[in-house]
């Protein structure tokens, strides 16, 4: 029998233990994502009305941006209804389809840092061969390799998934992940080829994470020699780095491991604040850090504020 027969839709547990306060979480939720959006689409059109800033690392930012906007509408919406709701309902396909929503959104922010790094490599490194390195063409196919990669990785993945048959409904999270839907498999037999898969992908993109860091582990020891560089590094670089901490070390690497290895002891809050940091703090921070530290942005933005004061 199919399994789509036996489950039709999955219960989602994470919010049990904090129905009391869903007035104020609602809110709360409802502010942040109004801020994520505000934050994200103000910096995309900046730099889509703006012809000074359709240079490669600037198309790559707006990237980033949209990449942000598209894995927050993956979750905050469900989120938000499931607040409002006394039951925390979602369907097969709408699983899956969120899970796939997940991973690609995170995999897409990780290939856009390692495409940044390589741009911040050629721009400081190798400074007279930039332009004639990154045209136009090359950009375009590096940002659809960063979006179309993860895309085309977990489809096969969830693929496989819905080929397992469940023995269970119940997710243990605020919304649907891939390795919590393959934990309710009937037999761990099953789940061979979606753990090799899993390991498989896990280390493509560890060769992203390991690119990035060999990328500013050169442009470190390249701008030591240079006041110039130096500076160069500190005001187009720095961002980069604090997004790679802030949506990774911090966030995405923190939940992973555990996903996997942690302890089901934690209070429930405790493992919903874990499950959504990277839903939560890179869309925010992402956008601030830019507009702030990169000149060009915040001298439009300043000068966008001071014309409308006018």
């Amino acid at each position: 029998m199919d399994n789509e027969s036996i489950i039709r839709v999955f219960t989602l547990s994470g919010l049990n233990e904090t129905m009391n306060h869903r007035i104020t979480l609602f809110s709360l939720t409802l502010l942040c994502y109004c801020v994520i959006l505000f934050v994200n689409v103000s910096l995309i059109m900046t730099i889509i009305l703006d012809e000074n800033l359709h240079e490669p690392m600037y198309i790559l930012l707006c990237s980033f941006c949209i990449n942000g906007l598209y894995g927050t509408a993956g979750f905050y919406p469900k989120f938000l209804l499931d607040l409002l709701s006394s039951s925390h309902v979602i369907s097969y396909t709408g699983c899956l389809f969120q899970a796939f929503v997940m991973y690609s959104f995170a995999c897409s922010d990780l290939s856009i840092l390692a495409v940044m790094a390589y741009d911040r490599y050629l721009a400081i490194c190798r400074p007279l061969q930039y332009h004639s390195v990154m045209t136009k063409k090359r950009l375009s196919h590096l940002v659809c390799f960063s979006w179309l990669t993860p895309f085309c990785i977990f489809s096969i993945n969830v693929l496989l998934t819905s080929r397992l048959k469940l023995c269970s409904s119940k997710i243990q999270r605020l919304f649907c992940v891939n390795w919590m839907i393959v934990k309710l498999a009937c037999s761990d037999t099953n789940t061979i080829s979606n753990s090799i898969f899993a390991y498989v992908t896990i280390g493509f993109y560890v060769s992203h994470g390991l690119f990035i860091i060999w990328s500013y582990m050169y442009l470190i020891k390249t701008c030591v020699r240079s006041k110039e560089d130096r500076a160069k590094f500190m005001q187009t670089c720095m961002p980069h780095l604090i997004s790679l901490l802030i949506s990774f070390l911090i966030t995405v690497v923190i939940d992973l491991m555990y996903m996997r290895f942690g302890s089901k002891d934690l209070p429930q809050s405790l493992q919903n604040f874990i499950a959504i940091e990277f839903l939560l703090v890179p869309p925010v921070m992402n956008p601030l850090i830019y507009g702030f530290k990169l000149t060009k942005i915040r001298n439009r933005i300043v000068g966008l504020v001071y014309v409308s004061r006018k």
